[in-house]
């Protein structure tokens, strides 16, 4: 009942029926022979057949499929992927997944270059668009993947925190923030990690922190014994965590908190704060790395400071421990002390 003649092939156990696009029996059954060939060659594992289903698949369903893979895995960075998907998806989300090639992922680099984009971001996007090919080649949605190389980066942050700039930070913060950020300039945790921090979380009594698991990036607990000033301040957050609404007197569950409710975006407030001290490239997460190289600095083991800001490998660590000219002034004052302890005259034999 069909104008064109079909060519039924089974790929793989299942099988697909395709339009030769003529009704001439001849012309059809060159083109079903041709169909075989592609179908051999794919099972000498030379080149993988191509259905129909892989001719109609659009890219940006492969997008969709990994939103809701993270989604269903609870991955924590979901928000900063839904961010580097969208260039992604304004780009490539109309075009058909087969036509995804290396070439045409280069154009799309260049695109972004001339967008002035920096190499670190434009590597988080390709390598969402990466990920989005994968899965669909694990799933088998598609019969091969291009490759998607990543682009130089030499990005890393050499920004920290002597005690002065962060006591002129603070002083220049609203109220709300003031703890928050002495907090992080005393442990080195990440700014979600602080912002989820709950009073059950808080042991007064054996004066500890831990960290819940499902809080913690790196989905691994963690304590904090509370000594000095981060005792100090747990004790003014605990003063702290009634507030008014609606004529009422509540008590928050929050350790930071904004009138109840969790600590949102500042970075504007931050950013006004940093300019008004005379600081105005510093980053909140250079609080992170001022911990790592306090802790260092202090003669805290590696090992426990590790287990303090949430660090998983070494080579991270390495980066957050941060050597300033202090430090290497230091360095230089000793080694200048050890040399003129040494003999300048040699022992007669």
């Amino acid at each position: 009942g069909q104008a064109n003649w079909y060519s039924v092939i089974s790929v793989r156990g299942k099988q697909h029926e395709i339009s030769t696009g003529t009704p001439d029996l001849k012309l059809a059954k060159r083109f079903h022979r041709q169909k075989l060939d592609e179908l051999a060659a794919d099972r000498q594992g030379l080149k993988q057949f191509t259905t129909p289903a892989h001719a109609r698949l659009q890219f940006g369903s492969l997008l969709d499929d990994l939103v809701s893979d993270y989604e269903l895995r609870r991955i924590k960075s979901l928000d900063s992927a839904l961010s580097h998907i969208k260039p992604v998806r304004d780009h490539f989300g109309d075009w058909r997944a087969l036509d995804i090639n290396f070439r045409v992922i280069e154009a799309f680099i260049t695109k972004r270059r001339e967008e002035k984009k920096s190499n670190a971001t434009i590597n988080r996007e390709l390598e969402l668009l990466r990920r989005a090919l994968r899965l669909a080649h694990d799933r088998q949605l598609l019969p091969t993947i291009p490759k998607v190389r990543a682009l130089p980066e030499n990005n890393t942050r050499q920004g920290f925190f002597e005690r002065a700039d962060l006591e002129a930070v603070v002083a220049a913060l609203p109220d709300d923030l003031r703890d928050f950020t002495r907090f992080a300039y005393l442990t080195g945790w990440r700014k979600g990690e602080i912002v989820s921090l709950k009073w059950t979380d808080v042991d007064r009594d054996a004066g500890a922190i831990r960290l819940r698991p499902e809080a913690a990036k790196t989905g691994r607990g963690r304590t904090v014994m509370l000594e000095g000033d981060l005792a100090e301040l747990i004790d003014r957050r605990w003063e702290s965590r009634r507030f008014e609404k609606d004529g009422n007197v509540r008590v928050t569950v929050l350790v930071f908190h904004r009138d109840g409710r969790p600590v949102g975006d500042f970075k504007k407030s931050w950013a006004t704060a940093c300019r008004a001290a005379g600081v105005p490239d510093r980053l909140f997460h250079d609080l992170r790395r001022t911990a790592a190289r306090n802790m260092v600095r202090a003669g805290v083991p590696e090992r426990v400071a590790m287990a303090v800001t949430g660090h998983v490998t070494r080579s991270m660590f390495d980066r957050y421990n941060i050597v300033s000219e202090d430090d290497l002034r230091m360095a230089a004052q000793k080694t200048t002390m050890y040399v003129d302890t040494l003999p300048t005259t040699r022992a007669a034999p």
